[in-house]
């Protein structure tokens, strides 16, 4: 009953956390990026202090937070930012040019501080806040009168960083998800870039009421961004060929009802090619191996609700509910399953109809053997567009398709996308981003008289 009413207020208004949803934490604007799941007993460690995660329950997504000290130890606040500072440091942009100041003159011999460790420490136990030992170290700086306004902006960001962090609450979407995975572990989903993500999707013509077949070995991004964008239509269907499935973690931490979830399904090649070609099912545990993969996807782990995107985390977030939930809370944490079995009734309709799209993004196998074998299951005119991260696999399942005539409005696209700065005085383009996205091959599949 709970567990239902729980759901039911998250659907409501989906811009407001609950318990037991999913959340990005950015950590001083991209420098730390957490995915954790909001519970009363999860914590999350920023610097040195662990702070509950139970003051972001109920709060709205894109709020900010601050680490302060409280009575029963460090605590996570509630911040507004202020918008003065751009006022300011535009007029104090005018007045660095009048004054002609420049830091060549400034040394940098770690001298010009005068104010101690010790000292900081003192501060911090008398409970002074971050802000507060911000402006004393600003205060007893000796060279930050004379540095530009702009390094005293970036003074001031890094001693910001340290001793008052701030945490921006952030809703995991496609577009968040991607970007964090691709900052912090791009190999876990193949390289694959937003920009690239977002022209696969158009161009598989993903939309609503679509069957897609995804052939998703990025870790599961691929499958929920094409389950956030069908919002609760159509199915996706996640094939995969040999005995075991792909992983699906990142696609459970896109807060998915139980809507999306039960059309998100999975069905081995082996299933989808023996109902089209009428033969009979050879002799397998796919199924069986199917099972206990989401069997143990919803196994129930003690350690702490968080994950950090990082090399050696790889604990499925679904799982990560803390070890003093009693059992009804765990009701109410545990995410709705997705990725059951096909049934054999949908598998007979794709069988008459065919699928209306295909989307690969499975750099580790052959992508020719693959695309030869999956293009029968499209219905006629489907389109369908693959990812690889190098050329040459894509070019020469280009050719082939010509060759065969299997395909017409054949295509490679390279995606090109340029990050700027934008700030008073300094806008250009970043000077550290990532230029290559990969390579798309698009198509579309034709009728052939075999």
């Amino acid at each position: 009953m709970s567990e239902n009413k729980l759901h039911g207020d998250a659907v409501e208004n989906p811009r407001l956390t609950w318990d037991g949803c999913s959340v990005l934490l950015d950590i001083n604007d991209g420098d730390r990026l957490v995915f954790s799941r909001l519970s009363a007993g999860a914590k999350l460690k920023i610097g040195n202090k662990n702070c509950s995660l139970q003051p972001l329950i109920g709060c709205p997504f894109g709020s900010f937070f601050r680490v302060e000290n409280g009575s029963e130890g460090p605590y996570l606040s509630r911040y507004t930012p202020s918008t003065e500072g751009n006022n300011i440091q535009e007029q104090g942009d005018c007045q660095s040019k009048d004054e002609l100041r420049d830091n060549r003159a400034l040394v940098d011999n770690n001298k010009a501080q005068s104010l101690t460790g010790d000292a900081i420490n003192e501060m911090r136990r008398q409970g002074a806040t971050g802000d507060e030992i911000v402006e004393a170290l600003i205060a007893n700086s000796a060279t930050f009168e004379k540095k530009t306004v702009f390094s005293q902006e970036k003074y001031r960001l890094k001693k910001q960083k340290k001793y008052a962090p701030i945490v921006l609450l952030r809703r995991p979407f496609t577009r968040s998800i991607c970007e964090a995975y691709l900052k912090k572990y791009p190999v876990r989903i193949g390289f694959l870039r937003m920009d690239t993500l977002c022209l696969l999707l158009s161009m598989a013509n993903v939309s609503a009421n679509s069957d897609v077949l995804v052939v998703d070995m990025v870790g599961g991004l691929l499958t929920g961004a094409v389950a956030e964008r069908l919002g609760g239509t159509g199915i996706v269907c996640n094939t995969y060929a040999g005995g075991s499935p792909y992983p699906m973690d990142i696609a459970r931490i896109f807060n998915f009802g139980n809507e999306i979830c039960k059309r998100i399904v999975r069905s081995p090649l082996t299933d989808l090619f023996s109902v089209q070609t009428g033969m009979p099912k050879p002799a397998s545990h796919n199924g069986d191996s199917c099972s206990m993969e989401c069997e143990s996807n919803d196994q129930i782990s003690s350690d702490v609700g968080t994950e950090e995107v990082s090399p050696t985390s790889e604990k499925v977030i679904s799982d990560l509910i803390p070890e003093s939930t009693n059992s009804q809370e765990v009701k109410i944490c545990k995410s709705a399953k997705l990725g059951e079995k096909a049934s054999q009734e949908i598998i007979s309709l794709w069988k008459e109809n065919g699928f209306s799209s295909l989307i690969i993004a499975a750099p580790e196998l052959d992508t020719w053997s693959l695309v030869k074998e999956m293009l029968p299951l499209l219905s006629n005119s489907a389109p369908f567009a693959i990812y690889h991260q190098y050329l040459q696999p894509l070019a020469t399942c280009m050719h082939n398709l010509q060759v065969g005539k299997m395909a017409v409005g054949l295509q490679i696209s390279e995606p090109w996308l340029r990050e700027y700065q934008v700030l008073p005085s300094r806008t250009h383009p970043c000077m550290q981003m990532n230029g290559f996205g990969g390579y798309i091959l698009s198509g579309t599949k034709i009728c052939t008289n075999n």
